[in-house]
């Protein structure tokens, strides 16, 4: 058979990577290798640098090579080899080395018979996955067998022998693995019941610890590289689901809680491996993943997906991708898997894991017509084969295209083309054809263009009549100024042709949104400054384009909060949040920001520190985005938007104390005597302390520790209160550092004992003591706002004793009510802003701070007598109970609490309508006056 092209031909630089690759054999083979074989093998080495490293590490292997390269097996006997080469293995370290070097060896077999093109791309799909699944099942059998002189064989009730089914899902469980693919698995097993061993284990024990040792089997990284990356997240419950579950157990979750994404995930689940109960297994599922009627509810659900899925890509700023992009892989999938999951139900044809005998089957049923079949075909065998090529290069699992030239060259060749401009046209035209199947599936629809009347020539024509138009649109005339500037403004700005188009397509929309509201000027230049941020990233100007709930969504938060539009303008992302209106003005409960935040977190790779905190501050912005949308139409009143803010804040805190300390694990081990927590503790004050946090606080901490002498156990062992400075530092690093999503949260660690000039974190003992003995008044005014927002139970108790404690000192009443007037005189002559006609809702007579510190006396003064002053740490129900006690009457209580709440929802949306907290005295709230003479009757 010719080669696909000549070595002779390929670019120095080519030709230079394979004879290095081909200097370091030392094999006698390899020099006495015949002129055609020798053409081949260096052809390879030029073109894959994974073939080269693996060969010139295996060059013994070199006559088996060329054997297995010329034969062409249906079906290779993967399964008995690797069950003959694991029978001699006495160790899980000689198991992984086995599989490790029989993966290797058999991989370079399938890339190289698909570079050469002695194989198509069946047969190449079809390889891979048989290979993956003998490796699965043979590593699941040896280590049943290894583990079997420990706890023998897992039983039913009945005494017969059960074995673990592994469900493959997706690619794998389609037979249509890619090159370096991650695998995804489901670990099964049909019922309850007990090892029949010396050391007796319950099943589901048993069949964890069997999956765990499996996982590792193929995915730990040693010298000799891994087999596959393992993915447990499809299983039950995901994340936080036992890692093997009983037939039982399954059938309960999906028929229970199986959400839309799991019947998608379960179209490809196939059963590893010639193993019985798994018709049994198939049986079970299928009444969840195909209904008994035609289900069109499943556009819905992918076109979700979709959305997500474009919505990562924009966030992670992945261009060039053949699966996730527009027109890749993944869209041949949905629009196949959408019809399977409408029909499935109904044509048993259509209930197959092979993505391209149900595209035929489609086409044969009329389901898609014969043009949109061999769009999705073809587009789909190309893209494939691609991305086998493309992984194939060096063994990376990607879907991007390269951007250096040689590899893109590599690629084009491989591909049968002469350049790589070449290649990219062909991809181009392929995956337009797929877009367009898969928008006619489930793309959704566009605005109908009589609607858009004159306004696309408004935005286009050289010479158009802007007063005329406006009118007949119902648009103010004032903005035509406005709108001619930003059109000259953006006609000069750099932006590709298919951005130039969609923006084009996708201001004329903007305008129609901006129909019948109010302050159109304003608002048309809060919108345009988002667009112009997303200029250039035209995947955001596609969103807002075919999204028409996006755009009316972006409209009405700029028509409602400037802070808003600017935060969208600063954080594109964002943008993603306005495809669903249902979600968009929906807030998680008080324990829903913690879960969210883990999940969200488990996108980004553990070790990857700068994306972890770049998902950090995303997952801040969106949900601040989300509490501002419910604020601004009313669905939370001022004090569930503080909750909601506090809320957000204590689950971050949680995460970056988190990676704090593992990072500092990693280097230095753990405190001596830590246990299984860390004696790590934060404590907040002011706003967030009193559950009162607003938009843009900072946040008042003060860290503690209660580690005892010694050091850490690691391999740069240090003392362990030198470790708590450590990690105090790690977490305010992470905090400030400025991303590209800009910086977590301002933190003020003034508050801690001694202040600016004291040790960023203290041991608790030190704390109480520097409480009692040298804090100053206005730092025990402090304590009554704070508490403990992340530690240990046993570290919290203590804190809230010593507060306690602290809070009830006897005080001489007439000092304390001196020394509380000094210090809020001291702070309104150094912060009070505003001129004689302006009122500072903060600092002014009878505003916030005035209430804050009547509240703050009160427990200091009455603490001694009255500890139950103490519970509390916000303002509302220390007021609510100082009425309880008979310390304020109902009309004193009531007026600070109302002026309280109405100051702090004034401050709320003054923000969120870009204004300072300084207003004309004029506007003044009217209790405030009357606050300022309660103020003057107490001190």
């Amino acid at each position: 058979m010719s080669l696909p092209f000549e070595f002779d031909n390929l670019p120095s630089p080519l030709q230079q990577q394979a004879r290095h690759h081909f200097a370091r054999f030392e094999s006698e083979a390899a020099a006495n290798l015949p002129p055609s074989q020798r053409q081949q093998l260096l052809l390879l080495f030029a073109v894959s640098d994974f073939i080269g490293t693996q060969m010139s590490r295996d060059s013994q292997w070199l006559a088996p090579f060329f054997a297995a390269l010329s034969q062409h097996l249906r079906h290779p006997q993967y399964l008995p080899e690797l069950t003959q080469a694991l029978a001699q293995c006495q160790s899980e370290v000689e198991a992984k080395r086995a599989l490790r070097r029989f993966r290797q060896r058999q991989m370079m077999v399938i890339a190289s018979r698909d570079i050469l093109g002695y194989a198509g791309l069946d047969e190449s799909l079809a390889h891979l996955s048989e290979l993956a699944e003998a490796l699965i099942v043979a590593s699941r059998d040896w280590l049943a067998q290894f583990l079997s002189g420990r706890y023998g064989y897992p039983c039913d009730a009945q005494g017969q022998r059960q074995s673990l089914l592994i469900l493959g899902m997706g690619k794998l469980g389609g037979g249509e693995l890619n090159f370096s693919s991650d695998i995804d698995l489901i670990f099964t097993y049909p019922e309850n019941g007990c090892t029949d061993g010396d050391r007796q284990l319950d099943n589901q024990q048993y069949f964890i610890r069997l999956g765990q040792k499996l996982i590792a089997l193929l995915a730990d990284v040693d010298g000799d590289g891994f087999c596959y990356r393992v993915d447990m997240r499809l299983r039950p419950f995901g994340e936080a689901g036992p890692l093997a579950v009983s037939f039982d157990a399954i059938e309960d979750y999906y028929q229970e809680q199986g959400r839309e994404w799991e019947r998608y995930a379960m179209v490809k689940a196939r059963v590893m491996g010639d193993c019985q109960p798994g018709d049994a297994l198939a049986k079970l599922l299928r009444p969840f993943i195909y209904r008994r009627y035609l289900d069109f509810s499943a556009i819905d659900a992918l076109r979700r997906m979709k959305a997500l899925i474009e919505s990562q890509l924009r966030r992670s700023a992945l261009t060039n991708n053949i699966k996730l992009g527009r027109g890749g892989i993944r869209e041949v999938e949905f629009v196949v898997q959408t019809h399977q999951l409408i029909r499935g139900g109904r044509e048993p044809a259509l209930r197959r894991q092979q993505l391209l005998p149900v595209l035929a089957e489609l086409q044969r049923s009329n389901c898609i017509n014969g043009q949109d079949f061999r769009r999705l075909q073809d587009g789909y065998r190309f893209l494939r084969r691609l991305e086998n090529l493309l992984q194939a290069l060096a063994d990376q699992q990607t879907q991007t295209l390269p951007d250096n030239p040689e590899d893109q060259l590599r690629l084009a060749l491989t591909m049968g083309y002469s350049d790589y401009p070449q290649l990219l046209e062909q991809i181009q035209i392929h995956m337009d054809g797929i877009h367009i199947v898969f928008k006619e599936t489930i793309g959704g629809g566009e605005q109908d263009e009589e609607e858009l009347g004159e306004l696309p020539a408004l935005w286009q024509h050289p010479e158009p009549d802007v007063d005329a138009i406006l009118s007949e649109q119902g648009l103010e005339a004032e903005l035509a100024g406005p709108l001619m500037r930003v059109r000259s403004e953006f006609s000069r700005r750099t932006i590709g042709p298919r951005g130039r188009d969609t923006l084009d397509k996708l201001m004329p929309r903007l305008l129609l949104e901006l129909a019948g509201k109010t302050e159109q000027v304003p608002l048309f230049e809060r919108t345009v400054a988002v667009v112009a941020t997303i200029l250039t990233r035209t995947t955001y100007l596609e969103l807002l384009l075919e999204n028409p709930a996006a755009r009316q969504q972006l409209v009405r938060l700029c028509a409602a909060s400037p802070w808003i539009a600017e935060q969208l303008a600063a954080y594109p992302i964002l943008l993603d949040e306005l495809i669903d209106p249902m979600q968009l003005y929906q807030v998680l409960p008080q324990d829903g920001y913690a879960a969210q935040l883990r999940e969200f977190l488990l996108r980004v790779p553990e070790e990857d520190m700068e994306q972890q905190m770049e998902a950090l501050r995303q997952f801040k912005q969106i949900s601040q985005l989300h509490i501002a949308a419910a604020d601004i139409t009313g669905v939370l009143p001022v004090m569930k938007v503080s909750d909601h803010l506090t809320w957000l804040a204590e689950a971050i805190i949680e995460q970056v104390v988190n990676q704090a300390w593992q990072q500092l694990l990693v280097r230095h081990g753990a405190p001596a005597g830590a246990g299984p927590d860390k004696g790590f503790a934060v404590v907040a004050y002011g706003k967030l302390g009193g559950l009162e946090l607003g938009y843009g606080s900072d946040l008042d901490l003060v860290f503690l520790h209660n580690a005892r002498p010694g050091s850490t156990d690691g391999d740069k062992p240090i003392d362990n209160g030198h470790f708590y400075l450590k990690l105090a530092q790690r977490v305010l690093h992470l905090f400030s550092t400025r991303t590209l999503s800009g910086i977590l949260y301002e933190v003020d660690m003034r508050l801690r004992p001694s202040g600016a000039s004291g040790l960023l974190v203290s041991h608790i003992n030190s704390y109480a003591e520097y409480q009692r003995q040298e804090a100053w008044t206005w730092e025990h005014q402090a304590l009554v706002r704070a508490r403990m927002v992340y530690g240990e139970a046993e570290l919290v108790k203590q804190f809230n004793g010593i507060r306690e404690q602290v809070l009830c000192q006897p005080r001489e009443r007439k000092v304390l009510t001196q020394q509380v007037a000094e210090m809020r005189q001291k702070m309104r002559d150094h912060l009070l802003k505003g001129g004689a006609d302006q009122f500072d809702l903060k600092q002014g007579p009878g505003g916030i701070t005035d209430i804050e510190f009547i509240t703050q006396y009160l427990v200091l003064a009455h603490g001694e007598a009255m500890p139950e002053l103490t519970r509390w740490s916000d303002n509302v129900r220390i007021l609510e109970l100082a009425l309880e006690k008979g310390l304020l009457s109902a009309e004193q209580a009531d007026l600070l609490v109302r002026t309280y709440t109405d100051i702090r929802d004034s401050n709320h949306h003054l923000v969120l309508a870009g204004q300072s907290g300084v207003i004309a005295m004029k506007d003044r709230p009217p209790l405030c006056e009357q606050v300022a003479t309660l103020w003057q009757a107490i001190f």
